[in-house]
């Protein structure tokens, strides 16, 4: 399939707008399968972050349809649109507006107490098993900044994914470029001057993880306040 090369330091825009308008033209046909994950984002020069959100914004918005473990097809019946290959509106596009760290922050304590609670409620085996592997990676990576922020994403992300509510899910893949932002900001900022801060995040981290694993509702959802609340108020020297 032939693509456009797109610089890695690009928005996840450019790649979500050629593929919508690759959908558009009947380049990529209804239930047509597309490449990996691993071949399109080197395919288009970005990383995989950048594509996956890509993805999620265009699965949101009804023109693809992203199956674990099956992998991404065009829709079969696509939303009606404009023809302008510009992909319009939908909450993804919402979240990319929220240029103010404080928006993002209150967004973020809104679904993500929510996704806590509920991740505390229907988690299974498998999604404890994904927290406790990324637990333990945020501890052996201490001191990796790049590690660490990967593992923090993951943390933040697989929450969403034990809520088993698709919504959630796909609003919190939405908001994966802003959350990689605010994850840097924070940690520049938090551990500027006191890297022993590192070892209060793993555990504001653990904390939240055992009370999923103990289905605490009520304490998931509080600890994830109380971590996202700490986030808030070193990211206001921002604001």
């Amino acid at each position: 399939m032939s693509v456009k090369q797109v610089k890695a330091q690009k928005s996840y825009e450019i790649v979500m707008d050629d593929i919508h308008s690759r959908i558009r033209s009947g380049e990529l046909k209804p239930g047509e399968r597309l490449p990996s994950v691993v071949d399109l984002a080197a395919d288009y020069g970005v990383g995989r972050s950048t594509l996956r959100e890509a993805l999620s914004a265009l699965k949101a918005m009804g023109f693809l349809e992203i199956r674990q473990g099956g992998g991404t097809f065009v829709s079969q019946t696509l939303p009606a649109g404009d023809e302008s290959g510009s992909v319009q509106g939908g909450f993804p596009a919402l979240f990319h507006q929220a240029d103010s760290l404080k928006e993002m922050m209150e967004v973020r304590k809104v679904l993500e107490t929510g996704c806590a609670t509920l991740a505390a409620r229907y988690r299974t085996g498998d999604d404890l098993a994904e927290l406790s592997a990324i637990m333990r990676s945020m501890k052996e990576n201490a001191g990796d900044d790049r590690k660490e922020e990967e593992a923090d994403i993951r943390f933040h992300l697989a929450i969403a994914k034990a809520s088993h509510n698709s919504l959630l899910l796909q609003m919190m893949e939405s908001l994966t470029h802003k959350l990689e932002e605010t994850i840097k900001e924070t940690r520049q900022l938090w551990f500027y001057g006191e890297r022993a801060t590192a070892n209060r995040l793993v555990k504001e981290h653990q904390d939240i993880y055992e009370a999923i694993l103990r289905q605490q509702e009520t304490t998931a959802s509080r600890r994830m306040l109380e971590h996202l609340s700490k986030v808030e108020k070193v990211l206001s020297k921002l604001f």
